[in-house]
């Protein structure tokens, strides 16, 4: 069989500038969507209500999420579609901010968001195949992280500059870059075979490629195990801390705040590249291990330090998560599913794992906080990640595959 052709840098810096976009794109949406809908008069239950509804429709999305990626015959195609439904959403809330028409925005935004993940997967597979991937996952996450900051720092200049309604508008804009972007990738270059996770086979064997057989896989149960403990750890933390930083300091409570946002953001932009060539090197476990013991002590020195300045400093702890995971938790996918031909499904699985996590977390978290105080929930979410650490070190198997002189050349 001929070795495939090597992806051209158009498809592959197209690639990077649709990620940058898309995260843009993003951005738009999350705390923003509180702030706008206060400011059209909404009361908080009628804004947690909404937000309610898109949170459980990204959680229910996962699994037919991925499943949609793998059925379909053009990745960039689905893909666009759904660029331009969260562009029609971004729109929906700027135009009309009443009930029945955010909801619908909430719903579509939301399904649309359970596909793009998987299908920014499948290209990436696709364009470099399972060796390349770790690399390739690295400059993802790299470029994710910028424009996650830059969004972030242009939107907020527009929401304080012009209004909270303009920063749906520039969300809506910034959808016809995202798709300029997605249209330089080459059609003919992503494999759709390997974008899926399939590998050519002499006959149908249905018993390596069916749906059980990939949910029967130990690594991939294990796997999505650990990724809901993470979530459970991780997801009320900077919330949480948010809280205990507007008690001690309101004042400066905006302003370091965003200090904690920007500086894992920093962190993942600086080293997810050399997190996807280390999984080559060490292998994928030292780093799942590296990643949640720098959960753990962050929750740790949260339950103990008592400067609000100090807790800036602490977030290089989430930084090394982020990058960790933002690279791995693909990367390990692929390793498990490649050759099932269910890749963004499995996508999917971990996913909904993810989503379960990170609603809990919230909750259990807020709780305990409520009864107990933060500084006993702040050591519970880091005996989460403790338990986590655990299960990587004595269950989980490492899934790297055996090398092969095929890595994407980024050059």
């Amino acid at each position: 069989m001929a070795t495939p052709a090597a992806p051209s840098r158009q498809s592959l810096r197209g690639l990077d500038w649709f990620i940058f976009f898309l995260a843009d794109v993003q951005t738009g949406f999350g705390p923003f969507i509180a702030v706008y809908l206060t400011t059209q008069k909404w009361t908080q239950a009628q804004i947690g209500l909404v937000l309610s509804i898109g949170g459980v429709v990204g959680l229910l999305g996962q699994m037919p999420g991925g499943a949609i990626i793998d059925a379909a015959r053009s990745e960039r195609m689905v893909a666009g579609l759904a660029v331009a439904a969260v562009g029609m959403s971004a729109l929906a809330y700027a135009s009309w901010p009443i009930f029945p028409v955010v909801v619908t925005a909430a719903t579509l935004h939301a399904a649309a968001s359970c596909v793009l993940g998987p299908a920014i997967a499948a290209i990436s597979l696709g364009l470099v195949g399972p060796i390349g991937m770790g690399e390739r996952l690295g400059r993802n996450a790299r470029f994710a992280s910028l424009g996650n900051g830059t969004a972030a720092a242009v939107m907020g200049t527009a929401g304080y500059l012009i209004s909270s309604r303009s920063v749906f508008l520039v969300t809506f804009i910034l959808a016809v870059p995202t798709l300029l972007a997605l249209s330089r990738i080459r059609e003919h270059e992503i494999d759709v075979a390997q974008a899926h996770g399939a590998l050519m086979r002499d006959a149908n064997d249905a018993a390596n490629t069916s749906v059980l057989s990939l949910v029967r896989q130990r690594p991939l149960v294990i796997f999505a195990c650990s990724v809901l403990l993470l979530q459970l750890a991780n997801a009320a933390m900077l919330p949480l801390m948010a809280g205990v930083v507007t008690t001690r300091s309101a004042q400066w409570a905006p302003v370091l705040i965003a200090a904690c946002i920007i500086v894992p953001q920093a962190i993942v932009a600086l080293v997810s590249p050399q997190v996807g060539r280390l999984a080559q090197q060490w292998g994928r476990r030292p780093l799942l291990l590296l990643g949640f013991a720098s959960l753990a002590v962050r929750g740790l020195m949260f339950s103990t330090v008592r400067d609000p300045y100090l807790l800036v400093a602490v977030q290089v702890f989430d930084g090394i998560t982020a990058a960790v995971f933002s690279v791995m938790v693909p990367l390990i996918v692929a390793d498990v599913a490649f050759g099932s031909g269910h890749f963004n499904l499995a996508q999917g699985i971990v996913g909904t794992a993810t989503g379960i996590g990170a609603s809990l977390s919230t909750v259990l978290a807020g709780y305990v906080s409520d009864r107990l105080g933060s500084g006993i929930a702040f050591s519970g979410l880091a005996g989460i990640a403790a338990l986590g650490l655990v299960l990587i070190w004595f269950v989980m198997p490492e899934t790297r595959p055996s090398p092969h002189p095929a890595p994407e050349n980024q050059r």
